[in-house]
């Protein structure tokens, strides 16, 4: 798990795309913090189950997702006026 770590971490340091956008961020006057965060999970595999799954057919269709609200947002026109300068439409109801 370290060793994985530290390659990620060596990537993004030898990276020229990232030290060329630091780069013009730091001509800009800002100062930069770059945070990342990466959840990596490990689970042992069972040599039965890897068997089991070999001889399963292979499914290329993803389930589809759909999403749907659950709670109701009250805007605040200076919220409005926000989404609006960000060219994001809101529908008049929520208002």
């Amino acid at each position: 798990m370290q060793e994985l770590g530290n390659a990620i971490n060596d990537s993004l340091s030898e990276s020229d795309r990232i030290a060329e956008a630091i780069g013009e961020i730091k001509r800009a006057g800002y100062d930069v913090f770059l945070v990342l965060e990466a959840t990596i999970g490990f689970n042992r595999r069972d040599e039965n189950a890897e068997d089991e799954e070999e001889d399963k057919p292979e499914t290329t269709e993803e389930p589809k997702r759909t999403f749907e609200a659950t709670a109701k947002i009250k805007f605040t026109s200076q919220d409005h006026r926000f989404l609006r300068a960000l060219k994001i439409a809101v529908d008049d109801e929520n208002r």
